[in-house]
Parts: structure tokens; C-alpha cells; sequence
């Protein structure tokens, strides 16, 4: 007796149908994703549980790390920044690989790794004395952000949404807007009331009990839409140009009318959200600042609901171009008012699209490209934006240290804006692979 007839003469499923528990699972019959009961809602509580943890600590908390080491350490800002810098353009090449890493391990496995290196690094920093230790530590800190941000989140989601993908990312999301509200004043809070290694340590403890529980149970369910399932088939003019790949994805235009613009768009984001309280504490005093973005920060919250609710009526790219254009038309105001109701008012406006400049790209690809490239494209034009944004701030700071004031910056970041509305309007004939 063969082989093959020995396998199939034995009870079960045979043995290539069990090694990954991603890569095999077909969707059901009957996936409501309008139900509250289906598991991928639990999925979104997870995913935002996530983007709370890794953009507290790993996004908004290098404000934060800098201060204290700084304090602690008479370290240079410039010498605490470029391990920052470095800290973003590790996890920008790995995030490009995010979909092979949740493919492989299943996305409670991408997340375990995310978390144990999260927390590590975390604890670890109250107890790096060398420059190359903090290097060290932001290193290890690139892998949690890789596999628990954006790119990641997109991707869990998309194995489970595909009718409510967008108010599924936009609601996982909020976590990032809310972790900017509650992580780092608790950090600071503590700090001050004991000192910054209990701080860490704390909030290494919390990563872990917070995480870790919901990815081993939540993460681990099978999703409907993993790679393997029983797709639609293909359009003709998809199946003649094959299947999509990174190097086909990089000379395609529809690639770039999407990556494009929204890395401009974030690189000139990130710029003003870090030098916002810079430039408007001059003009209103620390207080009014402080609340300018606490303004900007709910108001993000509120544009990610409304587009979650709306994301499937919209024209997406129309969309973008407005909310893009809206930044630009706040910028120009705050380049102009002094009076605090004014810039608040300004604020407000370019808050409700600042969540929405990171939730567009996702709901463009899974628009005008095939089901079975969302999470390489999505990787791959994460790891693009996060290039170009790493360097959004120090940009804007060089621009004003030339210039004297915020004037210049801003404008640039008004430029930037206007350039990428103007190029997500570019819509490609089809979303299809160039030739290779």
C-alpha cells in the first residue's frame, strides 16, 4: 500500500490540513458581521486594547522617555531623538512583512511576540546607564510596534471584516486616539509620585496582564477570511496579470496613488502634532495649549466614528481629498489667529481627519485591489508612509530653527497637504500588478 493510499484510508483530515491554523481555515456559510455576537466585534475590543498599549508606549511615551533619561542621564535630546529615529525606521522594514508574520504564526502569535517585546523594553529602560542600551531598547521596542500597530491591526481585521471593515478599523483605532489621553498622564503621574523605574515597570505590568490574556483567547479564534478560504474568482484582467507581489506592488501606480499621497499626508501630520504645543504656547500660554490638543485628540476620536458609519457610502478618495484639504484650510487659519476660541475652533478641524489620514489607506485597498493582496499592500504601504514620516518632525524643527518661527513649517505642512489631495484624486485604470 502507498503512502497516498495509507493517508487516505485513515480517519481524519490529512496530515497537510493541520500544520498552520491560519493558513487552512475556510470562512462559514454564514458570516454576519452586523451581529454583536459575532466573535470579530471581540476581535475589534482586542485590537483596540492593542492600540492603546503599543501607542501609549510606544508612540505618544517617547515624549515622556525623553524627559526623564534626559533628567536622569544629562543626555542630549538630539542623542535621545536619533535612537527614536532609528526606534521608527527599524519597524518601518519590519512592518512590510507584518502579513507574512501573522501568516505563519496566526495573529495571537504575531501579537505574543509584540507584547513580550513591548513590555521588556519598557521595563528595561529605567535601567540603561550607555547610550547603546537605550539604542538597544528602542531596537526591541521596533518589533512591538511592528506587530502590534497599524499595519497589524489592518491586518487581524481583515481576516475577519469584510462588509464592516471600515467601522471595524476606525472603531480598533480609537485605542491610539484614547492612549494619547490615558497612558502617558498616568505614566507622568507616577512618575511623580514615586520614581520613573516604577512607572515602567508598572506599565510593563500592564502590558502583559492587559495583552497577553486577550491574545491567546480572543486572537486565537480561526478567522472567516484567512488566506485559503473559497474566494470569489478573480476578474479576467486580475488573473492575466497574476498574482500580487512587494516588487510588482513597487513599480505599480495604483500602489502609489495610494502610498503617495498618504505619506505626504502623514509625514506633515506627524510634524505638527509634535511641534503643536511649540507653536501654540507663545501665542495662549501652556494651559490653552494643553487643551488645544486634548481638542484635537477627541475630535480625532469623533472623525474615526463618522467615517466608520459612513465608509461604505462614501467615494473614499473624494473623501480623503476633502479631509486632507480641510488639515490645510486649519493650518492656514492657525497661521494667522492669535485668539484661543479661534485656534481652538482650528484645532477641532484638523483634529476630526487625523485619525481618518491613517484609516483611508486601508479602506482604498480593500476597494480597488484584490481581497488576497489587502495584507501585503497594506504592509507594504505602511512601512512607505512610515519611511517618510519618521523624519516629519525633524523636518518641521530644522525648517523652524532656520526660519526663526512656525510660519515657514506650517506652510510647508499646508504644502504637503494640498499636494497629496491633489494626488489621491489619481485614479488608476485597475488595481493591477505591473508586468515583471
Amino acid at each position: 500500500m502507498t503512502a497516498a493510499q495509507l493517508s487516505r484510508s485513515l480517519p481524519g483530515p490529512p496530515p497537510s490540513a493541520t500544520p498552520n491554523p491560519v493558513r487552512h481555515i475556510h470562512a462559514p456559510r454564514h458570516t454576519d458581521e452586523s451581529s454583536i455576537r459575532y466573535h470579530g466585534w471581540r476581535v475589534v475590543l482586542a485590537c483596540f486594547v492593542m492600540a492603546v498599549l503599543v501607542w501609549g508606549f510606544g508612540f505618544y511615551g517617547h515624549g515622556f522617555y525623553l524627559a526623564e533619561l534626559q533628567r536622569l542621564h544629562g543626555w542630549s535630546a538630539a542623542l535621545i531623538s536619533g535612537a527614536s529615529t532609528a526606534y521608527y525606521l527599524l519597524s518601518a522594514l519590519l512592518v512590510v512583512f507584518v502579513n507574512d508574520a501573522i501568516r505563519r504564526l496566526g495573529a495571537a502569535g504575531c501579537v505574543v511576540v509584540g507584547t513580550l517585546a513591548l513590555a521588556g523594553a519598557a521595563a528595561a529602560l529605567p535601567f540603561v546607564r550607555e547610550p547603546w542600551q537605550l539604542l538597544a531598547a528602542y531596537l526591541v521596542m521596533a518589533l512591538a510596534w511592528a506587530t502590534m500597530s497599524l499595519g497589524a491591526i489592518n491586518n487581524i481585521l481583515g481576516l475577519w471584516f469584510e462588509e464592516k471593515r471600515g467601522l471595524a478599523i476606525s472603531l480598533a483605532l480609537n485605542g491610539a486616539s484614547f492612549s494619547g489621553v490615558v497612558v502617558v498622564p498616568a505614566l507622568v503621574l507616577l512618575a511623580g509620585v514615586a520614581d520613573f523605574r516604577t512607572a515602567m515597570l508598572a506599565g510593563a505590568a500592564l502590558i502583559v496582564a492587559a495583552m497577553l490574556p486577550l491574545a491567546v483567547t480572543t486572537l486565537r479564534a480561526a478567522p472567516p477570511y484567512a488566506p485559503g478560504r473559497a474566494a470569489p474568482a478573480p476578474a479576467a484582467a486580475d488573473a492575466a496579470a497574476g498574482p500580487w507581489t512587494r516588487r510588482s506592488a513597487l513599480a505599480s501606480l495604483a500602489f502609489w496613488s495610494v502610498s503617495g499621497p498618504f505619506s505626504l499626508a502623514i509625514t506633515s501630520q506627524a510634524g505638527f502634532l509634535v511641534h503643536q504645543i511649540a507653536f501654540l504656547e507663545p501665542s495662549i500660554g501652556r494651559y490653552a495649549a494643553g487643551i488645544a490638543v486634548a481638542v484635537t485628540t477627541a475630535m480625532a476620536i469623533v472623525g474615526r466614528l463618522v467615517l466608520g458609519a459612513l465608509a461604505r457610502r462614501l467615494d473614499q478618495r473624494m473623501a480623503s481629498a476633502v479631509s486632507l484639504a480641510s488639515q490645510a484650510a486649519a493650518l492656514a487659519v492657525m497661521t494667522q489667529a492669535t485668539e484661543v476660541r479661534t485656534l481652538l475652533a482650528a484645532c477641532a478641524v484638523y483634529g476630526f481627519s487625523v485619525g481618518n489620514v491613517i484609516t483611508f489607506p486601508s479602506l482604498i485597498v480593500q476597494r480597488e485591489f484584490p481581497a488576497a493582496a489587502f495584507g501585503m499592500i497594506i504592509g507594504l504601504s505602511t512601512g512607505v508612509s512610515q519611511l517618510t514620516y519618521a523624519f516629519g518632525p525633524g523636518l518641521l524643527g530644522m525648517v523652524r530653527d532656520a526660519t526663526g518661527g512656525y510660519t515657514a513649517p506650517l506652510g510647508l505642512c499646508i504644502a504637503l497637504n494640498l499636494a497629496a489631495a491633489a494626488m489621491v484624486l489619481h485614479r488608476p485604470r485597475a488595481a493591477m500588478p505591473a508586468p515583471s
